[in-house]
Order: structure tokens, then C-alpha cells, then sequence
């Protein structure tokens, strides 16, 4: 319960209890005049009465507005859920988009890694097969120039 609506309930509360204790005074008629016509009645009851409603339509009044706040609040939270999950969605494909490109980019890195091994791959097995030529080419020699020796000796 908010201070306001505390306090005109304290008042109502006063009020009718003003109006308990002077109850003999308040209901005292008197001739009271309307504007077109006189009527003979209580002035103090009527004033207490009117009071008393003045009252009520404030509170009433009050309530009113707080129920239509509480109402926009509800809305309000509403609507910034739903933009939370907008914006949480978007994250979410943004998280995806850059899995995909990462994932996309790894790929092509892991094809370029694989044809750079293949040609140097084929560059190494060109190496060794000159290497390899270069030997026995040597060797070649080398058993010619034994043979020669062989030959010389004998």
C-alpha cells in the first residue's frame, strides 16, 4: 500500500470518527439554500457526506492511475523482453555466421596447406631423383676408374 493511499484512508478513518463524536451537531437541520429552492437539512451531515465522497472519487481516481501505470509497465516489460530476444537472436546468428566463415577459411587453409605439401612433395621427389642420378652417375665412374686400376695391376 503507497503513502497515498494510506493517508486518505487515515483521513476517512478521522473523518468518520469527527463525525461519530459529533454526531448530535452534525445532524442539527438547518434551512439551506440551493439556488432555485430551500431545503431544510443538516448542514454539517451534508458537508461531512460531500466530504467524504471527494474522498472516495480520490482514491478511486488514485487507484486509476495506478492500475494504468502497472498496466504500461507490464507493456513496456513486454515489449523490452521481445526486443531482448531480437537482439539475443541476432547475436545468435552472428555467432553462426562467423562459425561458418571461420569454418569456411580453416577449410581453404587446410586445401592450400595440402596442395603446398603436394608440391613440395614433387619438388623433393625431383631432388632426389637428380640426387639419385648425380650417384650413380658417380658411382658409375668409380667403378670404371676400379675397373681401369683392376686392369692395370693385372
Amino acid at each position: 500500500m503507497n503513502a497515498r493511499l494510506f493517508f486518505a484512508l487515515v483521513f476517512l478513518l478521522l473523518l468518520a470518527l469527527f463525525a461519530w463524536l459529533n454526531w448530535g451537531e452534525l445532524t442539527k437541520p438547518s434551512v439551506l439554500s440551493l439556488g432555485l429552492t430551500r431545503v431544510e437539512a443538516p448542514l454539517g451531515l451534508s458537508l461531512v457526506i460531500a466530504l467524504g465522497v471527494v474522498t472516495l472519487l480520490y482514491l478511486l481516481f488514485s487507484i486509476g492511475l495506478e492500475t494504468a501505470a502497472l498496466l504500461e509497465v507490464r507493456r513496456y516489460a513486454r515489449e523490452l523482453l521481445h526486443y531482448k530476444k531480437l537482439a539475443e537472436d541476432a547475436e545468435q546468428s552472428r555467432f553462426t555466421e562467423l562459425k561458418r566463415y571461420l569454418e569456411a577459411e580453416f577449410q581453404r587453409l587446410a586445401e592450400a596447406e595440402k596442395a603446398e605439401l603436394k608440391a613440395l612433395a614433387a619438388e623433393i621427389a625431383d631432388t632426389l631423383e637428380k640426387h639419385g642420378n648425380t650417384l650413380a652417375a658417380y658411382i658409375g665412374e668409380l667403378e670404371d676408374q676400379l675397373l681401369r686400376l683392376l686392369k692395370a695391376k693385372e
